[in-house]
This record gives structure tokens, C-alpha cells and sequence, in this order.
């Protein structure tokens, strides 16, 4: 797994892909960290936090698109499914590497809470738990994106089919709540993305959260080796 985790990592500033993600988040919080506060002399790290589900819909299917599509269409996966690695230890080093990447771009927010600490002193402990919420949300987004790109040898399908799986997820409630029926609205309240982050914005910690965001990676990721698998028999 280490040798795949340190593979994948390189091959993230080998490619440009790595670069884009990392220039369109930081342009995207830092435009955003202007427009919710600094522009007006106030902090608000809350509505920062909550601004940038956006983004990361439609940038983390970039970042992920290559991870198991690239390896199919070149067929280097061939390679990979017979070396001494397992196929759940291959999964993991590539969600690891872009968790990773992921990582380095949220990490802008530390400094941007610094910045606005010069105006007031912001609450830490709500920050804290929002990086948290950040980073949750993140690698369940990246374990879909890795699913989707395990669906395909495309790079370009992998990245629809991960913007629209993310899409669905995350603005779920948004969509029901346009039904004339109530159920469907508690019931996608409930596996809504962006409901269950939102929880962390308000500076509220639920582990319920924590476990939904952990269980969602697991399973994305539980889903891609069941393809990886049924592939390599095939």
C-alpha cells in the first residue's frame, strides 16, 4: 500500500491535475474568505466553511477522475492486480493520496483563520470543528469519486459521473424538499451531504455525523474493490 500511496502521490504534481485542484480551491476559498468578511472588516469563518461545499462538488471529480480510470485504459492495472498488493491495499493508497492532496488544500483555512484573528479573535474551537467537517465530507467525496473512476476507463466520464453522484448526494434534501411528500423529506434530511456538514459549521460536533461521513467513505470504498475484483475475474 505504501508503494501505491507514494505512486499515486507523485503522479498528482507529475500531472497538472494536482495543481489545478489545489490553484481552484485556494482562488475559490480566498474569493470567498474576502466577499463573507474581510471585505467588510468582520469574521465569519462559519460562512467560509459552509461556501465551500461548492466548490469541492465540482473540483473533487478532478482530482479523482484518474485514480483507477487512467490505470484501466493504459492497462496498468493489469500490473497492479498481480503484484503482491492486495486490491483493497491498492484502493486505499490511491484514497490515501488524494486524501493527502485534499488535505494540503484545506489547510489554507488555518492560515485564513489567522489572517481574520487579526480583526477578533475567533472562536478555535468552532474552527477546529469545521476543519473537521471539511476533512469528513472530503474523504467521503473522494472515496465516490474513486468508485466512479473504478466504473470506467474514461477520465472525463469519471469526472461527470462523479460530479452528478456528488451532486445527488449532497443537495438531496433541496430536491425533495420540491415533492409533495413529507417523508421523502425528513428521510433525505437525513443522507443529505450538506445537511450533515452544515451541523459542523454551526459549531455543533454530532458524532452521528462523524460516523455517517466515515461509514460513506468506507462503503464508497468497500464498493470500488467489489469492482476491482469482479474485473480482474471477469
Amino acid at each position: 500500500m505504501g508503494a501505491v500511496f507514494r505512486r499515486e502521490l507523485k503522479s498528482y504534481f507529475v500531472t497538472p491535475i494536482g495543481y489545478v485542484f489545489l490553484a481552484a480551491f485556494y482562488a475559490y476559498a480566498g474569493l470567498m474568505f474576502y466577499v463573507t468578511g474581510i471585505s467588510e472588516g468582520k469574521v465569519r469563518m462559519d460562512l467560509l466553511f459552509s461556501s465551500l461545499v461548492i466548490v469541492l462538488v465540482v473540483i473533487v471529480p478532478i482530482l479523482t477522475m484518474r485514480t483507477m480510470a487512467e490505470e484501466r485504459r493504459s492497462k496498468t492495472d493489469q500490473c497492479l492486480l498481480t503484484s503482491p498488493v492486495s486490491i483493497g491495499g491498492i484502493v486505499a493508497g490511491k484514497f490515501l493520496a488524494a486524501f493527502t492532496v485534499y488535505l494540503a488544500a484545506i489547510s489554507i483555512t488555518v492560515v485564513m483563520a489567522l489572517v481574520a484573528s487579526i480583526y477578533a479573535s475567533p472562536d478555535w474551537k468552532v474552527v477546529l470543528g469545521n476543519l473537521i467537517g471539511l476533512a469528513l465530507i472530503g474523504a467521503a467525496y473522494i472515496s465516490i469519486g474513486i468508485f466512479c473512476s473504478s466504473c470506467t476507463e474514461s477520465q472525463s466520464v469519471a469526472a461527470v459521473f462523479g460530479f452528478g453522484v456528488l451532486m445527488c448526494t449532497t443537495f438531496i434534501s433541496s430536491i425533495a424538499s420540491q415533492l409533495p411528500f413529507e417523508f421523502l423529506t425528513k428521510l433525505a434530511d437525513k443522507v443529505s451531504f450538506a445537511e450533515r456538514y452544515y451541523t459542523f459549521t454551526y459549531g455543533i460536533f454530532d458524532i452521528s455525523n462523524v460516523l455517517f461521513f466515515v461509514s460513506a467513505a468506507f462503503v464508497f470504498l468497500f464498493l470500488t474493490v467489489r469492482v476491482v475484483e469482479k474485473r480482474r475475474y471477469s
